[in-house]
C-alpha cells in the first residue's frame, strides 16, 4: 500500500479493530482528505466487507461484525473516478514471463497466457492463471482447487486438479476418473 494517512488507521495494512474501522471511515468520508487516501480507504473497507460477507457468522471478528451490522458502513460510494484511479486499482501482480502482448490498432493489452496443454504439470503457471481468472467470486471458477480468502492456494488440490485434467481426455470419462482419483487420494 502506498504511503498515506490511511496507514495511520490501518497499521498492519488491514483493519484489526472496530476503532480502526471507524477512524478509517471518518477519513474516507472527510471531504478534505486527499483523493488518493479516499480511494485506498474505500478499497480497504470494501475488501474487508467482501471477506466478511463470505464468512460464517461464528467466524466474524468484532471489526467484521461492526462492518456488517452498522448501517453507517452500508452502500459506500466509490471515489474511483478517472483513469489514474483505475490504474491504481488494477492489480499489477502478473509476472511478465506469463504474459504476452496482444496488439491491435487502438490498444496494447497484457494478456495472461492460458496454461500450456503440452505441460499439464506446470503447477506455477496453472496456479497463477487460476488465481487471476478462476478464483472464487468470479463467474468462471474451476471446481476442486482450494483457495483461502487471501488467495493462497492448496497445492495438493491443484496437483489433483491437473492430474484429473491430464487423465481425462474426454468429458464423458471425467466423472469416473475424478471419483476414482478422489477415492485413491482419500
Amino acid at each position: 500500500m502506498p504511503a498515506s494517512l490511511v496507514n495511520k488507521f490501518a497499521l498492519h495494512g488491514f483493519l484489526c479493530t472496530p476503532y480502526e474501522l471507524e477512524q478509517l471511515y471518518k477519513h474516507y468520508a472527510n471531504e478534505h482528505a486527499p483523493h488518493h487516501d479516499q480511494v485506498v480507504a474505500y478499497l480497504l473497507i470494501n475488501e474487508l466487507l467482501l471477506v466478511a460477507q463470505k464468512l460464517d457468522e461464528s467466524l466474524l471478528d468484532k471489526t467484521m461484525q461492526a462492518l456488517l451490522y452498522n448501517p453507517m458502513y452500508r452502500d459506500l460510494q466509490s471515489p474511483i473516478q478517472g483513469k489514474e484511479d483505475k490504474d491504481f486499482v488494477i492489480p499489477q501482480h502478473i509476472p511478465m514471463h506469463f504474459t504476452h502482448i496482444k496488439k491491435d490498432e487502438m490498444t496494447a493489452l497484457h494478456v495472461m497466457c492460458a496454461p500450456d496443454p503440452s505441460q499439464p504439470f506446470d503447477l506455477e503457471q496453472i496456479a497463477q492463471y487460476a488465481l487471476i481468472f478462476e478464483r472464487p467470486g468470479l463467474e468462471n471458477t474451476w471446481q476442486g482447487i482450494a483457495f483461502d480468502f487471501a488467495y493462497r492456494m492448496h497445492w495438493r488440490t491443484l496437483f489433483g486438479f491437473t492430474l484429473c485434467q491430464a487423465l481425462c481426455v474426454t468429458s464423458t470419462a471425467k466423472p469416473a476418473v475424478v471419483r476414482q482419483l478422489a477415492l485413491v487420494m482419500a
